[in-house]
C-alpha cells in the first residue's frame, strides 16, 4: 500500500501534482495578511507564491518533516517548520490569516475537529485552502472496485490507501456548519486512471472535455472558503438597539497591531536536516 508521498512519485501522483500546484499558486498568490500556516504535505510548496511575511509548515510525523524543504531562491530563511497534532492546533484563536490543508483532512485522524482547530485558529475573513481527492470520478470508482478486490485476497488500490476521502458536498456541509463561505471551487484531473506516463498523456485532451462536459467527476477538488463571523447578529436588529450618543467614538481594530501568536506557538526552525 503506498502512502501519499510515495504515490506523488508516480506518473498519476506527478500529474496531479502539477495540477494542484497550479491552482495552489493562482489562489494564494493575492491573499494578504501576516502569518500564514500550510498543514502537512511539505512535496507541495502551497504557500511558494504568497507574500505573507510568516510562512509556516505543520507537519504530523518526523518522517513528513525531514520532507520539509529549505527556502528558495531568493528567500532570506528557510521555512519554519513544527510538528504537531492536527487536531489540537499550538495557535492562539484568531492568530493566522491563512491556513491551507493539502489533502490534509483526507489523512488526518479526526478530520472533523481538524477543520474546527482551523476555524479556531483564522482570524475573521481569514482564508482556508483546501484539496482533496474526489471520490465522485473516475480514480475514485478505480479505488472502490479494488478495494472490493482486496476483500477476495487481491486487487492493488490506484490511489493511497490511507485515510477517508471526503465528498465535495459534505465537506461544503461541514464548512456551512463552522461559517464558512466557500469563494472559489474547481475540479480537474479528468484523465483516466491508468497508470503509465504515455497513456496520460495520450488522453490529455480529456482535460478540456471534462470541464466543458462533466466538470464535478474530476479526480480531485479544490476550493477557497472565507471564516465568516456572524455573532453581531446576536444583538438583534439595528432598530432595537440603543441610539449611541453624539461625539461618542466607535473604537476600531487595527490588525498592523495585532498581538503576534504567543511563545507556546513559535515553531522551530528547520535547517533541513
Amino acid at each position: 500500500m503506498l502512502s501519499l508521498h510515495d504515490w506523488f512519485q508516480t506518473p498519476p501522483g506527478r500529474y496531479l501534482l502539477a495540477w494542484e500546484q497550479a491552482r495552489m499558486d493562482e489562489a494564494v498568490a493575492d491573499l494578504f495578511g501576516y502569518y500564514s500556516l500550510q498543514l502537512g504535505l511539505p512535496e507541495l510548496p502551497a504557500l511558494r507564491r504568497n507574500r505573507m511575511p510568516h510562512p509556516w509548515l505543520a507537519v504530523d510525523s518526523l518522517e513528513a518533516l525531514s520532507l520539509a524543504p529549505l527556502a528558495e531562491a531568493g528567500e532570506p530563511r528557510p521555512r519554519a517548520a513544527l510538528l504537531t497534532d492536527y487536531a489540537a492546533l499550538p495557535f492562539p484563536e484568531a492568530s493566522l490569516d491563512l491556513v491551507v490543508l493539502p489533502h490534509t483532512l483526507e489523512l488526518s485522524h479526526d478530520p472533523h475537529t481538524t477543520l474546527r482547530e482551523v476555524e479556531r485558529v483564522l482570524v475573521p475573513d481569514g482564508r482556508v485552502v483546501i484539496s482533496c481527492f474526489n471520490p465522485t470520478s473516475l480514480w475514485g470508482a478505480r479505488q472502490r472496485r479494488a478495494r472490493l478486490y482486496q476483500r477476495w485476497g487481491g486487487g492493488r488500490l490506484y490511489l493511497p490507501g490511507g485515510g477517508d476521502f471526503l465528498g465535495y458536498l459534505r465537506l461544503r456541509d461541514w464548512l456551512r456548519l463552522l461559517s464558512f463561505e466557500v469563494e472559489t471551487a474547481h475540479f480537474g484531473c479528468y484523465r483516466p486512471a491508468v497508470d503509465s506516463e504515455t497513456w496520460l498523456r495520450r488522453f490529455e485532451w480529456m482535460d478540456a472535455a471534462g470541464e466543458r462536459w462533466w466538470p464535478i467527476f474530476g479526480a480531485a477538488y479544490f476550493l477557497v472558503a472565507v471564516k465568516r463571523v456572524r455573532g453581531m447578529h446576536l444583538l438583534g436588529p439595528a432598530w432595537k438597539q440603543a441610539r449611541r450618543p453624539a461625539g461618542v467614538s466607535v473604537p476600531a481594530v487595527n490588525r498592523q497591531h495585532r498581538t503576534p501568536p504567543g511563545p507556546q506557538a513559535m515553531p522551530f526552525e528547520s535547517e533541513g536536516n
